[in-house]
């Protein structure tokens, strides 16, 4: 039987329903995601490499600095090399696909840095060793966060090329990390900022079946809201809700503090429950996925609403949740790295339920609020995500991370490399191997060859061009000949669906927002199909969400949509923009505009609005009709600096 080699390699986990197919087992062809993948592999990861290897990123400067190799001062922040090793990741996925040897002996290399730079005892960040700060000495130097990329991407590595000098250096780290941590000494107790350590240990305990990885990945779980803080490495200003540390976890009913910090946490504690069935995790996941999506998460799967505020219990919080249903637009934070950490805890959350609406969160986020992170020439990055720009409301000079317009380079360099590894991997959370078949997650364009469980081989080829057309086709190539299911995610909006095995009705149950079911006895040549409606949807947000009265998104299949300054009259403010309804919506395909992208087009109107003072009194307004394109929100300002509002006020007819 084929070894098994998923991302999260689940497959010996005993509380998931829903295993990991190997990485590379899934390649995308055509379509939407075999473009970004495309543009991963061929620019991608290799402009980023020269950013990071090079003096404008210094990362790896920063090892050979550490190793003795170079002369000079770390650079870059904190949690630096944590960043250089998702890029590292990013590279090993690729190679997963392409078998580029030239991409290995590159991280040969690296890696043989990286192992000098790591000290005699195991321990391994470099700020620390080059400024020679003491180690563990404050929560926000990350050096755990620096630990979990570590051994999640040596895992990777070890999967994708059978070499173990990855390895090696993330075991002799975790090593130390075990004694230092194991003990639970008090000035330690509460030790941890964002746990990225915990899905890295899980991982670890996954790759070598040493029970100690998952024993600290549970005590970093069981740190979190554990008494009173009196550690003297924790900065007052960083503690409580902002890092997930006023309740324990398993209490926990509501989504508070640091974004990123909370999915990371979160995607961990899902990885701790696949390898220990331990109910009250599960439950306390589940409430919290409910918090997050019913009455935090953005129209755009985005997460974490605010820079800076305070949790409902008067915590200081920082890039984070806040209050139910307070979602502002232009003012959103939404960090990519926050998005993606959605996605990823959606990923663990469908392995360990099999339900599809974790799946439908997945997707949300990849296609608009993860995507909308790089530019279309994937050289540029946003930080954070807002779902409205409106230029004469704010000044972007004084936030780096906040900005009118994607940069070629970010300080606070973790976003790009979390999405760029996550748009390389893609294809890895395509399809999901069941009990006795698979379960078809994403859709677009791609071959699948890798055997079921139970060792039988499957060879697939999906043909779509989703999410622009809802028509689908899996051809089975080979199989084995005995019956084995199919599961097709039908997504909550995919309303009026229809399935045909070889051209007749599968004749099965088909509900939005589950997997329809189809079990036979398959043979090479059959074809499974699927028709999405692709109807243009105005949607609307809670009452409670008092930004969005009286407006609307649109959407279409998965991507939502805004309007954009450069497809209005010159001199027109985004907040003149007003959407009559019902609405003359159309969409069409456009091949040559950034890449390829279906816009949507119709009238709206526009109202003056010039406002002296806060207030005014209202005067009837005159209405001017012109005809405007919407175009994806992940491609807006991809043609020069603009305004962007995804949300619209309606005007009935």
């Amino acid at each position: 039987m084929k070894k098994r080699n998923g991302i999260v390699n689940n497959a010996e986990s005993p509380h998931v329903v829903f295993k990991s197919i190997n990485i590379g087992d899934c390649q995308w062809t055509d379509g939407f995601w075999a473009d970004k993948y495309r543009l991963c592999e061929e620019v991608m990861v290799p402009y980023m490499g020269t950013l990071l290897k090079g003096d404008i990123g210094h990362g790896y400067n920063n090892f050979k600095i550490a190793a003795g190799l170079k002369e000079g001062e770390h650079k870059g922040h904190w949690w630096h090399d944590g960043d250089f090793y998702k890029w590292m990741e990013s590279a090993m996925y690729v190679y997963g696909v392409n078998k580029d040897e030239k991409i290995v002996e590159e991280l040969d290399e690296i890696i043989e840095i990286i192992g000098k730079a790591q000290e005699d005892d195991g321990y391994l960040s470099t700020h620390v060793t080059i400024n020679g700060f003491d180690r563990f000495s404050n929560r926000q130097y990350h050096e755990l966060y620096n630990s979990g990329h570590l051994l999640t991407s040596a895992c990777i590595h070890r999967r994708v090329t059978g070499k173990t000098n990855f390895l090696d250096i993330a075991v002799k780290h975790a090593d130390y990390l075990y004694g230092i941590f194991q003990p639970r000494p008090k000035e330690l107790a509460r030790f941890g900022f964002n746990p990225s350590q915990i899905m890295g240990l899980v991982e670890l305990y996954r790759t070598t079946r040493d029970a100690r990885y998952l024993e600290l990945a549970e005590i970093f779980v069981n740190m979190r809201g554990d008494g009173p803080v009196q550690a003297p490495t924790v900065n007052p200003k960083f503690e409580g809700d902002m890092c997930q540390d006023r309740v324990p976890i398993r209490e926990e009913t509501e989504a508070v503090g640091h974004a990123v910090l909370a999915m990371y946490l979160y995607a961990g504690v899902a990885d701790v429950y696949a390898e220990t069935g331990e109910k009250a995790l599960l439950d306390a996941l589940e409430r919290l996925w409910a918090n997050v999506v019913d009455k935090k998460m953005y129209v755009t799967g985005a997460v974490g609403q605010a820079h800076h505020g305070a949790s409902s219990r008067v915590d200081f919080v920082h890039e984070a949740f806040i209050d139910e249903y307070m979602m502002p637009n232009s003012t959103a934070y939404n960090e990519t790295c926050a998005n993606v950490g959605n996605a990823m805890f959606n990923w663990r959350m469908l392995s360990l339920k099999g339900e599809s609406k974790y799946a439908d969160v997945m997707e949300l986020v990849l296609y608009n609020s993860a995507l909308s992170g790089i530019s279309s020439d994937g050289k540029h990055y946003f930080y954070a995500n807002p779902l409205r720009m409106n230029h004469e409301g704010r000044d972007y000079s004084r936030t780096p991370t906040e900005t009118a317009v994607r940069l070629p380079y970010i300080k606070c360099f973790c976003c790009p490399p979390n999405l760029v590894r996550t748009i390389a991997k893609s294809s890895g959370w395509a399809y999901s191997l069941t009990e006795n078949g698979i379960a078809v997650n994403l859709y677009g364009g791609n071959k699948l060859d890798t055997q079921m469980l139970d060792g039988s081989k499957i060879r697939l080829k999906q043909d779509s061009q989703y999410p622009w057309d809802g028509a689908v086709k899996i051809a089975i190539e080979e199989c084995k000949d005995k019956p084995f299911e199919m599961l097709l995610r039908i997504p909550q909006w995919a309303v009026g669906t229809k399935i045909t095995v070889n051209g007749r009705d599968a004749g099965v149950d088909v509900a939005p927002g589950t997997f329809a079911r189809i079990e036979l006895a398959w043979k090479a040549g059959d074809v499974v199909a699927l028709e999405m409606p692709m109807d243009i949807a105005l949607i609307e947000g809670h009452p409670r969400i008092e930004e969005i009265r009286n407006q609307v998104a649109i959407k279409r299949g998965p991507v939502v949509y805004c309007i954009e300054s450069p497809d209005l009259p010159e001199h027109t403010g985004i907040l003149d923009v007003y959407l009559p309804v019902p609405s003359d919506l159309k969409a069409e395909y456009q091949p040559k505009l950034l890449g390829g992208l279906t816009t949507i087009s119709g009238n709206v109107v526009l109202r003056e609005n010039k406002t002296e003072g806060m207030y005014r009194t209202l005067v009837k307004p005159e209405w001017e009709t012109i005809q405007a394109q919407f175009v994806p929100y992940y491609s807006w300002c991809n043609r020069g600096q603009s305004e962007m509002t995804v949300w619209i006020p309606i005007v009935w007819k």
